[in-house]
């Protein structure tokens, strides 16, 4: 298995980092499917932990193995329930929450965890996903994240943390590689303002967020423009895949025809566009690039889908940290974090997000972005996002720990 991956990978070094837990992921699966999987035992379940605020909470179960989920009791108001079949809680576990959760209680009943959230406000689970062990992390993850409902009042208050846990990992000696896109350029002008255009202002905020990273020492920034030039989204993201990018991050203007509209937001990649991405890397086209090995079409994809899986979810916990952050410096849209198929999200293997800084059809938003100390405000809110992204001390909603 530790050759096949290699020959999968071709040892990138940021596909390599967690090589033998996906090896071993992988192997769970197949025997889950096959039957062979053990059945419950004593401890499956290690803590419970918070992340967030009153608008937006995860919740993280750390598991000693794999385990699904299924909601036995939604509620807005007071509670949420969950169960995971075939997982023992042992003697179980209770205590405070953190944002939208006011308690938790973790017990074992009928061969399953159930985990009970009492609410402190109407909730909705945005999205629930499996993590399994990698980048260090010796654990699985079963990661649930709650939203308050669209059209509720907006809680301003900081986020608050939870108590700090024990890091699991040391973050790499080397610097980690970021990718900047500036969007549009040259020929294509973007969205157009009042008295300025979008290619105008992405540049200058990919700059700035440049300078900012580069002067804590930490990173390796790459930009796929900093001038004013079309490069084609392929080549966008040729670029970061050729830097072996640990983010890409496009920076945008949103455009509405209501003049009233504002606020920032963050676009991950969708269902659809991850399908896009498979067919592409599964077909050698311009957005695919992962040399998989000859063989069993199935195999290919489930060790694609595997890598896609794990992009796609660190790029949401990316695109979480992303919104905390920059909520304490600017305005959000009320459904801040959205699913969509760009192109320039469809890298396999490299998290990314495309951030709309603010709608540059808004005077208050396109004066914010085009105003050299708002634009230094916004781009130290996502140097700091990404700081805490990849920080190993991190005890909210991180990359390093989710």
């Amino acid at each position: 298995m530790d050759t096949l991956l290699g020959k999968i990978f071709g040892g990138s070094r940021r596909i390599a980092v967690g090589l033998t837990a996906l090896a071993a992921f992988v192997v769970v699966a197949f025997a889950a499917g096959n039957g062979l999987a053990d059945g419950p035992r004593p401890d499956d379940v290690i803590q419970v932990r918070f992340g967030g605020d009153a608008q937006s909470t995860r919740v993280v179960v750390e598991l000693t193995r794999a385990a699904s989920a299924r909601i036995a009791r939604a509620e807005a108001v007071p509670e949420l329930t969950l169960e995971m079949p075939g997982i023992d809680a042992g003697e179980g576990l209770s205590g405070a929450g953190v944002g939208l959760v006011h308690r938790y209680e973790l017990s074992t009943r009928g061969g399953a965890a159930r985990l009970r959230l009492s609410l402190n406000r109407p909730a909705e689970i945005s999205r629930r996903f499996l993590l399994p062990p990698g980048d260090g992390v010796r654990v699985y993850r079963y990661v649930i994240d709650l939203q308050a409902p669209a059209g509720a009042p907006r809680d301003r208050s900081r986020p608050v943390a939870p108590p700090p846990v024990q890091p699991l990992r040391q973050v790499p000696p080397e610097r980690q590689v970021i990718v900047i896109d500036a969007g549009h350029g040259g020929t294509d002008p973007g969205a157009l303002g009042s008295s300025v255009q979008e290619r105008e202002l992405t540049l200058a905020a990919a700059l700035e967020l440049r300078r900012q990273l580069e002067a804590t020492g930490r990173y390796r920034v790459v930009m796929t423009r900093s001038t004013d030039v079309l490069v084609p989204h392929p080549r966008r993201v040729s670029i970061a895949r050729d830097a072996e990018a640990d983010l890409f991050i496009s920076l945008h203007a949103d455009s509405s025809q209501n003049p009233d509209t504002r606020g920032a937001s963050v676009y991950t990649l969708s269902d659809r566009g991850a399908d896009r991405a498979a067919r592409q890397a599964l077909g050698g086209g311009p957005y695919g690039g992962i040399d998989l090995p000859a063989g069993d079409p199935a195999v290919r994809r489930v060790l694609l889908d595997l890598t896609q899986r794990a992009t796609m979810n660190r790029s949401s916990v990316f695109a979480n940290v992303l919104l905390n952050h920059i909520g304490n410096e600017a305005p959000l849209l009320a459904r801040s974090h959205r699913d969509e198929n760009l192109a320039v999200l469809l890298a396999p293997d490299v998290p990314a997000v495309l951030l709309e800084m603010g709608f540059i059809t808004n005077r208050n938003d396109s004066a914010f972005m085009a105003d050299s100390g708002g634009r230094r405000r916004l781009m130290g809110a996502v140097a700091r996002a990404i700081d805490a992204y990849f920080a190993p001390e991190s005890t909210g909603i991180t990359g390093a720990q989710p």
